[in-house]
């Protein structure tokens, strides 16, 4: 639970940008000069709220409890032309994958997904213009300028959505935690009961002539899981961001191969239409048990129209055949 803890992917601030510095309104005079012309200079910028993708982080554990984030005003104007400061922008670096919402109507701002993008999330007030910019020829010595813009405050929900290259689906104790650490370097905790996997993980797979890939583990899924029951919901966003869906089915399952895929996929659809289209693959598990004959079998009951092998990470069998389909599969 201690990993779980640091795992925040939903996060919601108050975000309140710089207010513009004031114009000036001031009239030339030294000691040669009695009564100059209007030299008063222009307010400067009030800070930015920004975001910034950054591949150090891959939580938004850092902003769970900074519930207000203020940007600097930007400085009044001052005579002979001098311009105020900018107000120092408040820069919040976050993982790549982060959405930044609207609280209070949920229309998505922007997204980030890439390592140095900055996007301004919540944009500073401008300066007001000091008064040598209302000189005229019939108004010689104006004494105003304008006043600096306020800035914006609003409330602002970042979400997190992992991005990889394949994402791992499939129900509690299907095996997913287990290819993970075979093929990578991640160490998923891993036990024989349901939700032990309560946070994404993700490994980079080595492949052929140095090549790889991400693989992410999404906590497991349960009939239901679109309608908000286990843990399933909270986590299907992060699948979202997966380029290719492996589902992964016991081979000791009480269900027929094709009605578990078929749960599955309705859970999926059900929170999101969109991902029936993404390339799908699919992998028995635990398949060290089985003998060619029930093998034979059951391939029978596997959907069709969908590449699938039988696999156990724990035996070996077919992990590197597993990657080989993956790979064709991301690369298509």
């Amino acid at each position: 639970m201690a990993q779980g803890s640091n795992f925040v992917d939903y996060v919601k601030v108050c975000c309140r940008s710089g207010h513009g510095g004031a114009g000036s309104a001031h009239l030339h005079r030294d000691k040669h000069t009695a009564k100059g012309g209007p030299d008063g200079g222009d307010g400067g910028r009030g800070g930015h709220v920004i975001l910034k993708g950054s591949t150090q982080h891959w939580t938004l554990l850092h902003l769970k409890y900074r519930k207000h984030i203020i940007a600097a005003n930007g400085e009044s104007g001052g005579s002979a032309l001098r311009s105020g400061a900018t107000g120092q922008d408040e820069i919040l670096e976050v993982p790549l994958g982060t959405i930044a919402k609207d609280a209070e109507t949920g229309e998505v701002l922007f997204d980030i997904t890439e390592d140095g993008e900055t996007r301004i999330l919540t944009p500073g007030g401008k300066g007001g213009l000091g008064n040598w910019h209302f000189k005229s020829a019939t108004q010689q010595t104006p004494r105003f300028s304008q006043p600096g813009i306020p800035g914006k405050e609003q409330w602002v929900v970042l979400e997190l959505k992992v991005l990889a290259d394949v994402g791992l689906v499939g129900f509690p104790n299907a095996g997913k935690s287990t290819l993970l650490s075979v093929v990578s370097a991640a160490k998923p905790e891993i036990a024989n009961y349901p939700f032990t996997t309560l946070v994404p993980n993700l490994g980079i797979v080595g492949y052929r002539d140095n090549k790889s890939f991400v693989m992410a583990d999404i906590p497991g899924i349960i009939e239901g899981a679109s309608q908000g029951k286990g843990l399933g919901y909270r986590f299907l966003r992060h699948i979202e961001r997966n380029s290719v869906l492996l589902f992964m089915i016991p081979a000791d399952t009480d269900r027929t191969i094709e009605e578990e895929y078929q749960i599955l996929l309705n859970e999926l659809t059900a929170y999101n239409p969109e991902l029936i289209d993404k390339p799908k693959l699919l992998a028995i598990t635990k398949s060290d048990m089985l003998d060619e004959e029930l093998e034979t079998e059951m391939a029978k009951t596997v959907p069709p129209n969908i590449p699938y092998l039988f696999i156990s990470s724990v035996a070996g069998k077919n992990i590197q055949q597993l990657k080989d389909l993956i790979w064709k599969a991301i690369n298509q």
